[in-house]
């Protein structure tokens, strides 16, 4: 099939598009920019910059993808932000490439969505199947895993990590590491207990879960120091594949804290 492409949309000369690809009203595409197969450009996108957008992306009015980071240092480095396949942004999202304070590169996985006006700073790696809800704010350099859905308005701070599967409540502002299936909650965000609807979600067997759970409980809700409690939780329940993923998150763990439990309380 075909590409069709608005009359008033500029396509500059070494853009890559793909077949079947619509490209709306008013879009600028710049000349490092590769679309993949049947992707779409509502109207009014802006690309820019050593950008590649995998198949089937769907991309809606007013997104900037691409433009520099918005980093004081950058002084015209070359760069790159990657994009995989089947993704959605919609309305004003603004994504921004890599920065030589880190490796240059932004990546985005596959399957991910992000809504009206989040934002996904330089150098950050985020995984498959990622939801930002609206107005979610990614610092520079962030780490955010597979599954893992960020509320709307949330922030989190340059260098954090997200674990896997983990649940970011709407409005959080979160500063430090939160753990894989973790759930960060406020301003600043605490770690509220385990995202278990997710791993419902996930068909992890329950037997797995209440391991988790306990495993959560023992880690961080006694008066004992986290690395303290790990040698325990792993000697009793580190050979679930859940727990022992959690304990390497912790232990990857370099300068940034651990997002932890306030006043010892779990939801």
């Amino acid at each position: 099939m075909t590409n069709l492409i608005h009359a008033s949309a500029v396509i500059e000369s070494g853009a890559i598009i793909g077949s079947d690809v619509e490209i709306g009203p008013f879009c600028h595409v710049g000349p490092g920019v590769i679309i993949g197969d049947g992707g779409k450009l509502h109207s009014h996108v802006v690309m820019a910059g050593k950008t590649a957008v995998g198949k089937r992306a769907r991309i809606f009015p007013f997104a900037s993808i691409g433009h520099e980071p918005q980093d004081l240092k950058y002084k015209g480095e070359k760069n790159s932000l990657t994009i995989g396949d089947d993704c959605i942004i919609r309305e004003g999202v603004t994504m921004n490439p890599g920065t030589v304070g880190d490796d240059t590169k932004t990546i985005i996985g596959n399957n991910c969505v992000f809504l009206a006006n989040a934002h996904v700073a330089h150098d950050c790696k985020i995984g498959n199947h990622v939801i930002f809800s609206n107005s979610v704010m990614l610092a520079g350099h962030c780490h955010v895993g597979d599954y893992v859905i960020i509320g709307g308005g949330a922030g989190i701070h340059q260098f954090c990590r997200i674990g896997n599967n983990a649940f970011v409540g709407g409005l959080a502002g979160v500063e430090n590491d939160v753990i894989p299936f973790g759930m960060a909650l406020g301003n600043r965000a605490y770690l509220g207990g385990l995202n278990l609807i997710g791993m419902k979600r996930m068909g992890i067997e329950r037997e797995s879960i209440h391991k988790a759970r306990k495993a959560f409980k023992e880690l961080f809700l006694t008066d004992t120091a986290i690395s303290d409690n790990m040698i325990a939780v792993e000697k009793e329940l580190g050979d679930d594949e859940l727990v022992a993923s959690i304990l390497k998150f912790i232990r990857d763990s370099e300068d940034r804290s651990l997002c932890t439990p306030r006043n010892g309380r779990e939801g």
